[in-house]
């Protein structure tokens, strides 16, 4: 399977938020923020493998300043991480207002996808190909992710284990 560079999966949705997405303070709700941004990375997954994905995990989502009615959210996605299966997107969220021109960061988030064959279990996808000294820092750090979510998943195996034999 050939490999494929980050910049060619690399996606970019625009969002304008309106009335109908706040919440009661009159901020994006969470929720809305993160269909939007579940898509975003679905789709950056999906020109990666070229393959149906499924969302695996949402590893963490940091919300750092709300966004607003009428600003534009600008969700940036790039595939840090392949594994046999499995790719981990990184996504930046940035709010624009639109009447200033100012831009703020307001969320990050990390998603594991796994890429589906026609038969419906986890199918190979493509090596990747690292561009820049941005996209090397952001896949050992995406393997250090890795390490920590499979000593968890280790974790919460070996105790649900412990409880079943406790019954």
């Amino acid at each position: 399977m050939k490999a494929k560079k980050v910049s060619e999966s690399r996606t970019l949705f625009t969002y304008r938020v309106l009335p109908q997405d706040t919440n009661p303070a009159g901020n994006l709700h969470g929720g809305v923020l993160l269909k939007q941004l579940d898509l975003v990375a679905a789709t950056c997954a999906m020109r990666h493998a070229r393959k149906p994905v499924v969302t695996a995990s949402i590893d963490r989502m940091n919300f750092l300043r709300p966004a607003y009615v009428g600003e534009l959210i600008n969700l940036h996605a790039n595939v840090n991480m392949v594994g046999r299966t499995s790719m981990e997107i990184g996504v930046r969220v940035e709010a624009e207002n639109l009447l200033t021109g100012e831009v703020r960061h307001t969320n990050s988030a990390y998603l594991t996808f796994v890429a589906m064959g026609e038969n419906g279990k986890p199918s190979p996808v493509p090596p990747l190909t690292l561009e820049t000294g941005v996209d090397h820092r952001r896949n050992r750090e995406a393997v250090e992710r890795r390490a920590v979510r499979k000593e968890e998943r280790r974790r919460e195996t070996m105790s649900a284990q412990k409880e079943k034999c406790s019954d």
